[in-house]
């Protein structure tokens, strides 16, 4: 699963050969609904193919358009789909990215990628990953207050067997599989799925246990740092049982491990259950992070230091001044900025958009919104994409100086 992270939309920001084509779609995780999505995507493309005709010959969009058709005949993709969907291609790179959120459908050709669903998603305050741990497995999720995905291991051991190799005290341990014949998940592997061996031991035996269990906690927690939680940057909560917790948190070097966590056996619960349990962990300091957000920005209009009236941000995040933009989720603003002093202008006509909603479907005119958020992410910024109802402004965004 291809979930995006912010380190993949900065890579998207510079250095793109136009045409950049920037395709998002809601999809479905379930059958029958699944079946409109491959259809809606061919009509898609058939608009593309019109807005790409408009600009660039066919011997210019040729390789690219064959990346997009070739995805419109992947039967097996397009039964596997969340839901949503961001397609962005241009001469130098073809990305596909899985959304845990619905979004609307946009297709949009022109000179840079537009980036604010993307950004939604990768800068949206509610977002989370799940380390779920027993003595012998590993697993990792992935999710928001809506939905939960597992993530695939990434040069990290997903089993004690694997972590220790010949370095496991397995010969001195007295295993029976008890769980051997507990039913599976659905899914397969994920929570739900049969119960690991269960291990007894006595004296020494125990203390081997444990040393084992130790071990392989720090090669997990090393692995999950280096490998996924740098590169996310997400709150990382802990999935076992109870009397796994503070060992884990002893050994653990990972700062983006929340102190609560959920103490219950995270095999025993499906996917909508862990979900859950994560979201009661998650929502307190989701608000507090908003709240926080909104008095820091609060604070620093008293002292002259921020705005959110939208020409004189944007001429702020020309110049790099904006340290925090929050932009507020749903909404878009017509018009066009100059990136280099940050003036907001109309008429530019480098940019073909078509929008369900209506709201970009002047060729004319892009989301100013989107490139104010561009420009901040440019110069080292940080962007946050937050709902109307915790928005401390109603223009749309609210930003807070460096200086």
């Amino acid at each position: 699963m291809n979930l995006p992270t912010i380190r993949h939309v900065t890579n998207l920001l510079s250095g793109q050969e136009p045409p950049c084509i920037s395709l998002y779609q809601p999809t479905h995780r379930q059958h029958p609904d699944n079946q409109q999505d491959p259809i809606r995507y061919r009509n898609m493309l058939t608009e593309l193919e019109n807005l790409l005709r408009d600009k660039y010959s066919k011997r210019e969009v040729r390789p690219l358009l064959e990346q997009f058709q070739s995805l419109a005949r992947d039967d097996e993709f397009w039964n596997h789909r969340t839901e949503g969907l961001a397609v962005l291609g241009s001469p130098s790179t073809f990305q596909i990215f899985e959304l845990q959120r619905a979004v609307p459908e946009l297709l949009v050709v022109a000179e840079t990628f537009h980036l604010k669903p993307l950004l939604r998603v990768v800068q949206s305050a509610d977002r989370y990953q799940i380390l779920a741990l027993s003595r012998h497995e590993a697993q990792l999720f992935e999710g928001n207050r809506y939905a939960l995905d597992r993530v695939e291991l990434t040069h990290v051991p997903a089993t004690i067997t694997d972590a220790l190799g010949e370095e496991l005290t397995e010969q001195h341990l007295n295993v029976n599989s008890y769980g051997a014949g507990a039913p599976r998940s659905p899914r397969g592997g994920e929570p739900g799925s049969g119960a690991p061996p269960s291990v007894h031991a006595h004296g020494d035996k125990k203390e081997e246990v444990d040393l084992d269990r130790d071990r392989f906690f720090q090669v997990i927690d090393r692995g999950i740092l280096e490998h996924h939680s740098r590169r996310s940057g997400l709150p990382l909560i802990l999935a076992a049982l109870k009397e796994h917790h503070d060992p884990f948190h002893a050994i653990s070097h990972n700062p983006f491990l929340m102190a609560d966590g959920i103490k219950m056996d995270p095999q025993a619960l499906d996917l909508d259950q862990l979900r859950a349990e994560a979201w009661r962990v998650m929502e307190p300091m989701y608000l507090e992070r908003l709240a926080g957000l909104v008095d820091n920005y609060n604070v620093a209009r008293s002292r002259e230091l921020a705005s959110d009236d939208l020409g004189e941000v944007a001429e702020a995040a020309a110049a790099g001044r904006v340290g925090t933009l929050l932009v507020e989720a749903e909404r878009q603003i017509p018009g066009k900025i100059d990136l280099v002093t940050g003036h907001v202008a109309q008429g530019s006509q480098n940019k073909s958009v078509r929008g369900a909603a209506g709201e970009l479907s002047d060729s004319h005119v892009d989301d100013l919104l989107d490139d104010v958020a561009e420009l901040v992410l440019q110069t080292k910024g940080e962007v946050i994409v937050v709902p109307a109802e915790r928005m401390p402004s109603d223009t749309g965004l609210a930003a807070t100086y460096r200086f």
